[in-house]
């Protein structure tokens, strides 16, 4: 079922990059993206009724021992994505002070104007 919804999201988020001009639009579907990317390999790598290996000398033999990398690698991701985004709207803003419009055309078009 996650996995159902993380493909969802992902084409949701590919939707608004396509159809939409506008800057913060897109920053905001990079954001829905990454968010579906993390829900769908979290959910690829999760395994029912494992159990954490901090208890591994309490554990019986036979029994499932979750893998902490994949969830250390998308606390990694979050982080940086986080960092992305800022880096993003940092940018955005500094756009916007210049060319005045949030619409990727007009900036492109002010741009050739300029040179």
């Amino acid at each position: 079922m996650g996995m159902i919804i993380a493909f969802i999201l992902f084409f949701i988020a590919i939707y608004g990059l396509i159809a939409r001009r506008n800057i913060i639009k897109a920053i905001i579907a990079f954001g829905i993206m990454e968010s579906a990317i993390i829900l769908y390999f979290l959910g690829a790598h999760h395994e029912r009724n494992a159990v954490p290996p901090l208890l591994l000398g309490q554990i019986a033999e036979g029994t499932a021992i979750a893998d902490p990398l994949p969830q250390a690698l998308m606390i990694t991701s979050i982080v940086i994505g986080v960092s992305v985004t800022a880096v993003g709207l940092t940018m955005f803003i500094s756009l916007y002070y210049h060319y005045g419009t949030t619409n990727w055309l007009k900036v492109a078009i002010k741009r050739k104007e300029e040179k």
